[in-house]
This record gives structure tokens, C-alpha cells and sequence, in this order.
């Protein structure tokens, strides 16, 4: 089965790449597209919501089927936030490293006078395929549940990564590829997702 991930951030590709190949799902990246369609506006309120909007706008755009995802922070301290807002929660940057930095800058502020057994947080992310018409065949959510810092670590990994803490006392930013591919959010949502699509590929 070949699947279009719809994503520009090869991270992402990477690490559904290496979870869904011995599945004997193909993973096609937008760079072998001859011509990249403009991205769906993602103005729904939930990361659900948000999936949905890119696959079944690319599926349609491409006339492929196509795997988008919508993933983010929640923090229970800040109800939620920031959410589906967590790409560009402080901002838009002309890097993604340079809105990685300002977003765990502001993250940290924002909860500089919360005590360390109040700073509970997750990554969510929510799967969506969709067919070329539009018809949605699969969905899946993961969570990866930690704790907030007040500094920064870790070299792997990107976004807050280096800010959400597990209960092993690592951060998911020192987790190497292949254990953070195994336990992270992304890696509990492509897994049920391929459950899912080889259950209809029979």
C-alpha cells in the first residue's frame, strides 16, 4: 500500500516512515510530487478536526491517498494550551528551529510560577487517511504523557521535545530515534492507524 504523508517537516516523515515500513505500508513524501498543492487552512479547534481538514484537502488536491496528522502540546496548567496552536504558540518564526526556541521560551514563562507536580502535560496526535474523493478511511489519536521543565534538554527530537519530561526523569528530546519511535505519541496513533488500513487492504 503507498500512503502521501501530507507534511512538510521530514521529522515527521522520518519517524512514520520507520514505524510504517515493516508494516508493508509505502510512505511517499510531498517532495516526490511533481507540483505541491497549496496546504489547507487548518482553522478547526481540535487537533482531530485539523487532520481531517489536510488529509481529505490534499487527497482530493493530489488524487492520492493521503496521511495527515495534527499533533501538538497540552498542558493542564494552562488548560490545554497550546493546543492545536502549539506550531506557532509564540509566533511565526523565519525558522523552524528559530519557532521551536521562541515557543519553548514562552512555554517556560508561562509557567514559571507553577510548582513541578502541577506542570502535567502531553503530546497529542491525532491520524486522519482519506481517499481521493474525499472519503475518510481511517482515524487514530496517541498521547505521550510527561511533565513540563524548567530547562531544556536533549539534542533529538524537535519542538518541546526537549521540555516534556517522562516518567523515567529523560526528557523526550533524549530518547534515541528508535525508543522515542516506539513510545511517542506519533508512534501509538501510526500504530493503531496501521492496524486499521491492513485490516481494509485484506
Amino acid at each position: 500500500m503507498q500512503i502521501l504523508l501530507a507534511t512538510g517537516n521530514p521529522h515527521k516523515l522520518d519517524e512514520v516512515r520507520e514505524i510504517l515500513s515493516p508494516q508493508g505500508i509505502e510512505i511517499l513524501g510531498l517532495d516526490s510530487l511533481e507540483t505541491i498543492p497549496p496546504e489547507p487552512v487548518e482553522d478547526a479547534t481540535t487537533f482531530e478536526g485539523n487532520a481531517r481538514l489536510k488529509a481529505v484537502g490534499y487527497a482530493r488536491a493530489t488524487q492520492r491517498r493521503c496521511l495527515a496528522d495534527d499533533s501538538g502540546l497540552a498542558v493542564d496548567a494552562l488548560d490545554g494550551a497550546p493546543g492545536v496552536h502549539s506550531a506557532r504558540y509564540a509566533g511565526l518564526g523565519s525558522t523552524r528551529d528559530e519557532r521551536d526556541s521562541a515557543n519553548n521560551a514562552k512555554l517556560i514563562k508561562a509557567l514559571t510560577e507553577v510548582p513541578h507536580d502541577l506542570r502535567t502535560a502531553r503530546f497529542v496526535c491525532c491520524m486522519c487517511v482519506a481517499d481521493p474523493d474525499g472519503t475518510i478511511i481511517a482515524e487514530s489519536r496517541g498521547t505521550f504523557e510527561g511533565t513540563i521543565t524548567t530547562t531544556a534538554r536533549g539534542a533529538n527530537g524537535f519542538g518541546y521535545d526537549p521540555l516534556l519530561e517522562l516518567e523515567d526523569g529523560r526528557t523526550s528530546a533524549e530518547l534515541d530515534a528508535h525508543e522515542k519511535n516506539q513510545r511517542s505519541h506519533r508512534a501509538h496513533a501510526t500504530l493503531a492507524l496501521a492496524h486499521t488500513l491492513q485490516t481494509l487492504s485484506m
